[in-house]
């Protein structure tokens, strides 16, 4: 359990490195973009993996996923600012709902009574997680955090059902399709961050730079960890998914109202209660 608990680690510490970088006056674009270069190092450093060859590699499922992952993860740095650390955290945990339904709607997966259950159960906790209310004085909640919170659940979601299929195509090593993908999104964030700054006529600065190394290796270690414990208690998966989830969402709601002074409503703490719920049952309905 000693990986599980250093990825929820990870996991979190990505959370609270987004939510300072406006405090510290970090490009987060920047960042992100230099995060995968960080990434692709890393990749490269621990697994050890092969480009695998183009005629073997599902090429539109790498493209989707180098797209998508720094567009949802620019999403995620701004949900983090305007909705807090704890109800992104629970947006982006309660995301395993996308490919659970994807599973059940597009490839013939059935759903049992605690899988109903736990969709109905993670549907309400998403609904009471959401900070309805508008911002006031003594909040820092922006009225259209919704908006947000909704884009980075179904986005991670997206990209879930994508890696899955990704590590389903058995041509090529998991690892080796990892790193093809770090190269795409680093190519693909590089050009937009291109744009941008000949747009705002910016420059490229060594403390963004810095940060998004920083924000690459807790990113990677994420993963990394998490890949480890799975292969450690190889024979309950469920156990790694569970705590996983689990561990994030009760870390970050403990860093999110203890070290931000983060303001929950009643009804967010519900959905926050609720979502561990939905996750429990969702674990247990895959034994």
């Amino acid at each position: 359990m000693l990986y599980v608990f250093l990825s929820i680690c990870c996991s979190v510490i990505v959370s609270v490195m987004l939510k300072l970088a406006k405090r510290y006056q970090i490009d987060v674009f920047q960042a992100i973009t230099w995060n995968y270069s960080m990434a692709i190092l890393l990749t490269w450093f621990f697994f050890k993996p092969t480009v695998p060859s183009l005629q073997n590699a599902p090429i539109s499922i790498y493209l989707a996923v180098g797209f998508l992952l720094p567009i949802i993860f620019m999403v995620m740095a701004v949900s983090v600012r305007v909705a807090g650390i704890v109800r992104t955290d629970v947006a982006q945990r309660l995301s395993l709902f996308i490919p659970l339904l994807a599973s059940f709607l597009l490839f013939g997966d059935k759903l049992n009574t605690l899988k109903v259950m736990g969709l109905i159960i993670g549907f309400i906790a998403i609904l009471c997680s959401i900070p309805w209310q508008k911002k006031t004085a003594n909040r820092k909640v922006v009225s259209n955090a919704w908006m947000y919170l909704l884009i980075v659940f179904f986005g991670i979601g997206i990209i879930d059902i994508l890696f899955k299929q990704v590590a389903a195509f058995t041509a090529v090593p998991y690892t080796s399709s990892l790193f093809v993908i770090y190269i795409l999104s680093f190519v693909i964030a590089l050009i937009i961050l291109g744009i941008r700054i000949f747009i705002k006529q910016t420059k490229f600065s060594w403390p963004h730079i810095g940060f998004g190394w920083l924000l690459g290796v807790a990113n990677f270690g994420n993963i990394l960890f998490y890949l480890k414990a799975h292969k450690e208690l190889s024979g309950t998966p469920s156990t790694v998914f569970s705590a996983m989830n689990i561990g994030v969402i009760a870390l970050g709601t403990l860093v999110g109202l203890v070290v931000f002074n983060e303001r929950l409503s009643v009804l967010n703490k519900i959905g926050v209660a609720l979502a561990v719920v939905a996750i429990v049952v969702i674990t247990l309905s895959n034994n």
